[in-house]
């Protein structure tokens, strides 16, 4: 991989992360067509700490209060009962509890499945299926569903049931975001609150997964056939942070005023393509590569 080639991915990376269409699935799409190869998970998920980074530059300060609030209820401070430990009356302290009890499922099936995910899943006929499965459902479910809800409604329920739709990510063309707006959109969420959500909750979750790959990487890359060394790699991650600011930016100003119609049919139309493109033998269903690490 050289600094352009690094340099587009990590643009890829960034325009794609925080839109409902599936940042996973580009990165392997766009690494087939310009290297002949799947850049790897280990890439992939490194290249997601820059975006990750620019979520928590853009939010720190719903971070900090966050942070403080949770730890400030946790020691007692607006009560020793249990209850009042939990974060009762406390709208940060209850949404730091909610992020921990939504990171709970993409955790546990993210080492459970972490072979899986690595290999099996990483096939483009399941993403090319998945984009069009999930565009079909996020365009369905945002025209029809209530928008009745705001951050501070959210439950432990609700809490679960958007980490069940981030933990839907786990396999290429779902999409993080794209998994979770579409279930708090379900629930009745404003398309905004769905949105900061989705970059909250997003939060521990890639940023655990982009370091663990990282500690890997460091262990194995001299022997990892799939990593393209330490150099493209941070570039990418550079640039979909800078990048990656400014989409979030325009994302949620867009998601203010309009629907996610656009995004559904975008992943629709990709899904086609990269379906066309497969039968046409221009793209592999699986690179040789990780078929040779299954």
């Amino acid at each position: 991989m050289n600094l352009f080639q690094a340099i587009v991915l990590g643009i890829v990376q960034a325009l794609t992360e925080y839109l409902p269409v599936s940042s996973s699935a580009h990165i392997r799409i766009v690494g087939d067509l310009m290297l002949g190869s799947d850049p790897g998970a280990a890439f992939t998920a490194i290249i997601q700490i820059g975006t990750e980074l620019a979520v928590i530059l853009y939010f720190r300060h719903d971070i900090a209060n966050i942070l403080t609030h949770w730890f400030a209820c946790l020691f007692g401070k607006n009560g020793k009962d249990w209850k009042a430990r939990m974060g009762r009356g406390d709208n940060y302290a209850t949404l730091g509890w909610n992020i921990i009890v939504g990171s709970i499922p993409i955790v546990i099936l993210g080492f459970t499945l972490q072979n899986v995910i690595e290999t099996t899943l990483r096939n483009l006929w399941i993403t090319a299926t998945v984009l069009l499965l999930f565009g079909i459902l996020l365009w369905v479910v945002d025209a029809h569903a209530k928008q009745t809800k705001t951050m501070d409604d959210m439950t432990y329920r609700d809490a679960f049931l958007f980490g069940l739709g981030q933990s839907m990510a786990l396999i290429p063309g779902v999409s993080r975001s794209g998994g979770t707006i579409t279930v708090g959109r379900a629930l009745g969420y404003e398309r905004e609150a769905a949105v900061r959500l989705s970059f909250l909750m997003a939060i521990p979750a890639v940023f655990g997964s982009g370091l663990l790959e990282a500690v890997k990487a460091v262990k194995d890359y001299k022997t990892d056939a799939m990593f393209p060394g330490w150099g493209p790699t941070l570039i990418a991650m550079v640039i979909s942070f800078i990048l990656g600011y400014i989409v979030i930016i325009g994302f949620l100003k867009f998601v203010s005023s309009f629907s996610y119609k656009a995004f559904a049919i975008y992943r629709i139309a990709l899904a086609v393509v990269v379906a066309l493109l497969l039968i046409a033998g221009v793209l592999p269903a699986i690179d040789p590569s990780v078929a040779a690490a299954a």
